[in-house]
Order: structure tokens, then sequence, then C-alpha cells
């Protein structure tokens, strides 16, 4: 495998292979994270960006991931620990976000998953999400379709905004002021119910699956949502991703393509 990747020549057969990978890094960290006593649990809040929760758990989740990734030769971008390699000719990276929704775990009020993804330049090609405490295994991308735990999933088909259901959040960059606010409340006000789940990737699958119609999301970051965002193209939906005002930040937007 590594002669093809360093070669930039990949089909769908090595693409299945890399996403084999990805699934077993993804299971790997949630057994360790099922299993993770109080000690890990134990959080902090960053100095430079003090809405950002950090855990040991997080970079204990990402040694288990890197570990599994760092076979396949592609670099690697993790929140935890940054750039790993240099990017090829061919454009191929991991991005990862080893816990993401760190305050619904160690605080206990939703949620949490191990997301993983690999990108081609600026696009996804597949996304797997772990989701904590059910174990489910989510993974899809636009050349695989996307799946839970094997069943296939699909975008709901709602049309109208007043009837549909957004999800978004206030990520740790997200610009408090007067006219960001007014900015966000014209949005989520024209959709007739939203949610604020605390885990982006999370809240994409809800997209993807169905069960919500529409996920915004104002500078967030990239290692949140890019195995999301593949999951929604493998299950039908648009996404568009534009840049943020910080290195690796993003504006997003995802849907089920009528909205």
């Amino acid at each position: 495998m590594l002669v093809l990747i360093l070669c930039g020549l990949y089909n769908m057969v090595e693409y299945e292979q890399l996403l084999v990978i990805a699934q077993n890094a993804a299971r790997k960290a949630m057994q360790v994270l099922v299993a993770t006593d109080n000690s890990l649990s134990s959080y902090t809040y960053a100095d430079d960006l003090p809405r950002e929760m950090k855990s040991a758990i997080d970079c204990r989740l990402e040694e288990v991931v890197l570990d599994c990734l760092r076979v396949t030769s592609i670099p690697i971008l993790s929140e935890e620990s940054g750039e790993h390699g240099e990017l090829y000719n061919n454009g191929l990276r991991w991005i990862v976000d080893p816990l993401d929704g760190t305050v619904n775990f160690v605080r206990g009020t939703a949620p949490c998953a191990v997301s993983i993804a690999l990108w081609h330049n600026n696009a996804p090609v597949f996304g797997v999400i772990s989701e904590y405490p059910s174990c489910r295994l989510a993974w899809g991308g636009q050349s695989f379709g996307s799946f839970i735990d094997g069943m296939p999933i699909r975008v709901s088909t709602i049309k109208e905004k007043n009837k549909a259901i957004i999800c978004t959040g206030f990520s740790s960059r997200f610009d408090f002021s007067s006219g960001s606010m007014a900015t966000f409340l014209e949005m989520a006000s024209s959709y007739a119910k939203v949610r604020m789940l605390g885990a982006a990737s999370l809240s994409l699958l809800h997209v993807a699956n169905g069960s919500a119609d529409a996920y915004s999301e104002q500078d967030v970051m990239i290692w949140d949502v890019a195995a999301g965002l593949a999951i929604v193209e493998g299950a039908g939906g648009r996404i568009c991703v534009l840049p943020g005002r910080f290195p690796n930040s993003h504006n997003i937007f995802a849907g089920n393509n009528l909205i």
C-alpha cells in the first residue's frame, strides 16, 4: 500500500482498504473511551482560548488513532497535535478529532464521538464516526454511500425551512458581537426547530440519517466537521465549506439538498 500512496495511484480498492484502517482506528479508540477511568476525565480550559476545554482523554485517544493511521504514510492533521508529515502531490490527508464533544464526555451532558476523515485537497473522500456511549459506527463518502452499523442512511426529504430542523452551535472561536449574533438569529429563526448538540460530527450525522435537515456553524474547526461532511455527501446531501477567520476554521453549511 505504501508504494501506491507515494505514487498517488488510487482506485476504489485502495480507498476501501484505507476505510477499513480508519474504521479499525475508530473502534480501538472507542474501546479505550468506554474503559476510561475518572483520572482521564479531568479537564482544563486553554489559556489562549478560554472556551476550549482540554482533557487527558483527548490525548490518549489521539495516540490510539494516530498509531493506526501512521501505517498508511498519509499526512495527518489532528486537533491535539497538529500536522504530522508533509502533504504529497496527491493531496491526501487524514483529518482527526480524537474526541469531538469533550465537554459532553467529561460533564456527562450528551453524546460525543471519535471522528476520522480522509480528504483529498479541499474535498472529503470518506469519514468515520464512532459515537459514545452508543458505540454506533458510521461511515460514508460520496463514492461509498453512507451507513450506520452497516445499514444505509439517507438525508431527509423536507423542503421547507419552516418545517425543518437545523443543528448548529457556538464554536470556541465564535464571534459574539451584536452583528454576528443578529446574523445567527436571522438564520436560526427561519427554521422550525434549532438543536445544539455540542458535537459537530454528530450534528452532521443527524443530517446524514435524516433526523435533522441542515447544519450550520461559523468558525468551526475542520477536524470537528471533516468526517461528518463526508458522510452527509454519501447520504445524498450537499455541503458548503468556506474559509473562516482562523487557520483551519471554516464556515459550514450542510443540508439535505432540498433546503
